[in-house]
C-alpha cells in the first residue's frame, strides 16, 4: 500500500519511529567524535535527548499504542496476543529504562570519565532494544492492523494520534508546537547531520 494511502496513525507511528531510530543511532556517532576530538560531552544536549524519548515515545506514543491500538488487535486477531503482550512488556519496562539511562548519565557528568562507559553501555542496550521493538511493530503488527481494522478503528486511531505533534516528527504543514520548538532545536542542533544540523562525522 503506497504510504500516501495509509491510515494517517500508521503514517504518524512510522514517522516517529524513524525519527527516534535515527537519534539513538546517531548519538553514538556524536560521542565518539566528542571522545577523538578529545572534547567534553554537550551534557545538556544529551539532557534534552533523553527528556524527549521520555516526553513523547514513553509518556504519548506507547501509551496510545498500549490503549487504543493493540486492544483492538487482540480483539481482531487472536494469533497476535502473544505478540502484543511482548510489546505491552516493552512498554511498561520502557519508563524505568530511560529513568536508570538518565541516571547513569547524571553520574557521568557529576562523576567524571569513570562513569562514562557504564552510560554508553546502557544506551547500546537501551538502543538494541528499542529498534528490536520498532522493527516488530512495523513488520509483525501494523500490515495486521492495516489488514483488519474497520474505517471506525481508524477514524479513533487517527485522531488520537494526530492530536499530539511531536517536535522530531512534525508532519508536512504542521507547525513544531511552541512550547517544544526550543527542545527540537537544542537537540538538532547537536546532532551530526544527516539527521541533525551539526557537522557530519567521520
Amino acid at each position: 500500500m503506497p504510504a500516501s494511502t495509509l491510515p494517517l496513525a500508521v503514517r504518524v507511528i512510522r514517522a516517529e519511529h524513524d525519527a527516534l531510530a535515527a537519534m539513538l543511532r546517531t548519538l553514538p556517532l556524536l560521542l565518539d567524535a566528542q571522545r577523538r576530538a578529545g572534547t567534553q560531552a554537550d551534557f545538556g544536549a544529551l539532557r534534552a535527548m533523553l527528556f524527549y524519548v521520555d516526553e513523547f515515545p514513553e509518556r504519548l506514543h506507547h501509551v496510545k499504542e498500549s490503549e487504543l491500538l493493540f486492544p483492538k488487535l487482540r480483539a481482531r486477531v487472536p494469533a497476535l496476543r502473544e505478540t502484543l503482550d511482548d510489546l505491552d512488556a516493552d512498554h511498561a519496562q520502557g519508563e524505568r529504562a530511560i529513568r536508570e539511562l538518565q541516571h547513569s548519565l547524571l553520574a557521568w557528568e557529576q562523576m567524571g570519565e569513570a562513569r562514562r562507559e557504564k552510560f554508553e553501555h546502557q544506551l547500546q542496550v537501551y538502543t538494541a532494544r528499542y529498534l528490536r521493538h520498532m522493527k516488530r511493530e512495523e513488520t509483525e503488527i501494523l500490515p495486521r492492523a492495516t489488514e483488519t481494522l474497520n474505517a471506525a478503528d481508524w477514524a479513533e486511531l487517527d485522531e488520537a494520534f494526530g492530536s499530539h505533534r511531536d517536535p522530531l516528527a512534525p508532519r508536512p504543514g504542521q507547525p513544531v508546537d511552541e512550547i517544544y520548538a526550543p527542545l527540537r532545536q537544542r537537540i538538532l542542533t547537536a546532532l551530526p547531520a544527516p539527521f541533525g544540523w551539526g557537522p557530519a562525522v567521520e
